[in-house]
């Protein structure tokens, strides 16, 4: 659900609900107009907030790499009173993760920092005006650029006496509209209404730019995804986690799909869109929607089993979801807390031909997504 992917930040908004209740301009709420480019931007009355980007890249001299850098923001609730820029009102993260499917490694890292809310802080920041984020030297940003809107990435993790470091930076630039999900991009994650949040994806980025691993740097191109997601409310009480595509079609079209999962690994929720690259969207409704799983693999980390081929049957089709690389799990107990499995798939029709590639996303698989972190 993107994101789809608060995570453990559950906790965090539990608490900013204690706060000050967010203006009704700013509430997520069915009917309310997204606009953009202020939309791109932080919402900081919201509770909880993330900015998604994942994509396959090709290197000069061949090869398929994963990527994903995902800025998380959640309002804590405290010192809302307090006039400081110490005050820590909010707090970032920052999940990044490489997939090298030639060398079968998944390289990943995190960050987290406090934050006032201040414009003028130095070591993290979330701008309200625009796309502007940054942790420390990690930073996404949103520009326009020769009439179209462009990103720009810079993230990675330092050499380790575990294993090889790796930075990539990345110019973005759409190629489509914005997707709004759901209802004009008011998108619900529960049988509640109150249980939504506001969705909006950039699918089909045209990417490049450099990536450094092992004292090289290569050249990268290849086709990107960005979903950016806030919202005031948790999780459904019955929900232990969820089970999300968001795929790139080689024929320009994108699909999204998502269930919320009971212990008993049955669907709570449901739902997803399919656009078609002249733009022709489809929404799913939550009865529309059905994940089959297929092949288990067993974490050697974790202890948990996830399914890493599915079936997913939607309005505009019937999908095959396969994992190109078994061990795409992150351990983020060192920032949100917990442990899920994220990483480059690829998409395949009824008939078992490849068609495009995407991430999968799988919480709730190494213990209930719990609210105590």
């Amino acid at each position: 659900m993107r994101r789809r992917a608060c995570l453990a930040l559950l906790p965090l908004a539990a608490a900013a609900r204690l706060g000050a209740a967010a203006p009704d301009e700013e509430a997520v709420r069915r009917g309310r107009v997204l606009r953009f480019p202020r939309d791109h931007g932080a919402h900081l009355a919201a509770a909880i907030e993330w900015w998604y980007l994942t994509g396959a890249l090709a290197p000069e001299g061949g090869g398929t790499h994963g990527f994903q850098i995902t800025f998380f923001r959640s309002r804590t609730g405290l010192a809302e009173g307090l006039d400081s820029r110490f005050a820590a009102r909010h707090l970032l993260f920052a999940h990044a993760a490489l997939t090298d499917l030639g060398g079968k490694r998944h390289l990943h890292a995190q960050r987290v920092a406090r934050w006032s809310g201040d414009p003028g802080s130095a070591l993290a920041h979330a701008s309200t005006q625009d796309t502007a984020l940054r942790i420390g030297d990690w930073s996404l940003q949103r520009q326009d650029a020769a009439q179209r809107s462009r990103y720009h990435t810079r993230f990675g993790s330092a050499r380790t006496a575990a294993g090889s470091g790796f930075e990539l930076q990345l110019q973005l630039d759409v190629t489509q509209p914005p997707l709004l999900q759901g209802d004009a991009g008011f998108s619900r994650k529960g049988p509640e209404e109150a249980q939504a949040s506001h969705y909006v994806t950039e699918p089909q980025l045209a990417l490049q730019g450099t990536l450094r691993r092992d004292g090289q740097a290569l050249a990268v191109r290849g086709r990107a995804w960005l979903d950016h997601e806030w919202s005031d409310t948790l999780m459904h009480p019955e929900a232990v986690g969820w089970d999300w595509i968001g795929m790139n079609l080689d024929d320009g079209s994108a699909l999204t799909a998502f269930r919320l999962r009971r212990a008993d690994g049955s669907a709570l929720w449901a739902g997803g869109s399919f656009r078609t690259a002249d733009g022709r969207l489809q929404v799913f409704e939550a009865d529309a929607v059905r994940f089959d799983a297929g092949r288990l693999w067993l974490s050697p980390a974790s202890g948990a089993r996830y399914p890493l081929q599915w079936a997913v049957h939607t309005p505009a089709g019937r999908f095959e979801v396969q994992a190109l690389l078994d061990a795409q799990e992150l351990d983020s107990r060192g920032s949100t807390g917990t442990v899920y499995w994220e990483g480059l798939s690829e998409l395949r029709d009824a008939h078992g031909q490849r068609i495009g590639s995407g991430y999968l996303e799988m919480t709730g698989y190494a213990g209930r997504l719990r609210l105590g972190g």
